[in-house]
Formats: C-alpha cells, structure tokens, sequence
C-alpha cells in the first residue's frame, strides 16, 4: 500500500473515531487531499484508490497536472481552494468543479459571466474573513447576508462558505461561528480544516476538510 493511500486511511479512522465520540448521526465530511507542488505521479496511488476530491491553489499549475486525470477518471472532483484571480476565471472554469475563495463582487460578477458559456456551473464557497484580518482575503462576517444575496442574484450556485481562522489561536471559537453564520444562511456546506485542526473542525460540522502535508507528507 502506497503512503498516501495508508495515510488518508488513518485519517479516515481518525475522523470516524471523532464522529463516534461527537455522537453525530449521518454526518459524512468530505476530504479534499490538497495537492498543490505535488507532482501527478505522486497523486495517482490516491486516484487508483478511488479518492474523489482533490485541491488546487494554482490554475495554471491545475491545468497542466489534472487535464488528462480528469479525462481518464470522471469521478474526480477538483476544488480551487487559493486565491482566483479574475483574469484566471475563464481557464479555472474548465478545470475546476468548486471555488472556494469567492471573496468580491468583481470576482462573483467574473464568474457569473463566464459561466454562462459552459454546460456545468461551479460550485462555490464564499470565503470569510471570520478573524476580520486586515492581511486576509475574505467578506467580513457582518456584510456576509448582504454578499450571500448578491451572489445569489448573479445565479451563482453558492453550496456554503469557507474559512482560515487566524493562526495561533484556538480555532475552535472560529469554526463554531462559520456554523452559526452557515445556520443564518441556511446553507449545508462548510469547507474549513486543515492537517493541523481538522480534528477541532468537526466539532462544528466542517462538510470539506482541506488535507495536505497530513497525506503528502511536507511541502519542499
């Protein structure tokens, strides 16, 4: 058995254990093994294995890794989950199925109008700026209702939001509120944990942990 796959099992024991302790009934969060600098030969014993979501931060580096993964595996589900720029919209569209990082009406409008020359609409998160960050992208929690219903209105098909709570602090307190925000909203999906607080982002129900050097080992 590869690494990686070997990997992704443990964690796979570890966030059922979780589950189980948390007494949540029908509660199945999704893993997106976070591929970004790893090249696809290195990825494939995950795709031999079945492994559906996978994250990518770059497009043009998307791009040139999945085309020929994707073609050959149509299960595969892969996830923008860095920055977009809107000059980038147009190609991430052809490769991406979710964008995590919607974070301006320039870029929700970007997206809006190019989707209309595709067959298949993406999938989106807003990302939050839940610490309200001046460094950090994202709608700040209080304008999220207003935001939400904009893009709404642009016929973006918005499935839940996403967040990087600050570092060095208990993220517990954040993930708990992108919940709250998510209850208000009335939207299902909540992609927030990584390799070092997945475990804490149960707790408070994230659908999409965003896994990485926990699979892949650490990035050169």
């Amino acid at each position: 058995m590869h690494v990686t796959v070997k990997n992704l099992k443990e964690i796979i024991h570890e966030i059922n254990k979780k589950i189980n302790y948390l007494n949540y009934i029908n509660y199945n969060p999704n893993i997106i093994a976070v591929t970004k600098t790893f090249n696809i030969e290195i990825i494939e014993p995950l795709i031999e294995y079945g492994h559906i979501h996978f994250g990518e931060n770059k497009v043009q580096e998307a791009i040139i890794k999945w085309s020929e993964a994707k073609k050959k595996n149509k299960f595969i589900k892969l996830h923008m989950i860095g920055k977009l720029q809107t000059n980038k919209v147009k190609d991430a569209l052809k490769i991406f199925n979710f964008i995590h990082s919607v974070d301006s009406e320039k870029l929700a409008n970007k997206i809006s109008n190019e989707q209309k020359k595709i067959i298949t609409k993406p999938k989106i998160f807003i990302q939050i700026n839940i610490g309200e960050e001046s460094q950090k992208s994202g709608i700040n929690p209080k304008n999220i209702i207003e935001f939400y219903k904009y893009c709404k209105s642009l016929d973006l098909d918005v499935i839940g939001t996403m967040c990087i709570p600050p570092i060095n602090q208990e993220p517990s307190t954040y993930f708990n509120k992108m919940l709250d925000i998510n209850n208000n909203l009335k939207i299902q999906e909540l992609s927030m944990g990584m390799s070092s607080d997945y475990l804490l982002a149960l707790a408070s129900k994230s659908t999409y942990l965003r896994i990485g050097s926990k699979i892949f080992g650490e990035r050169n």
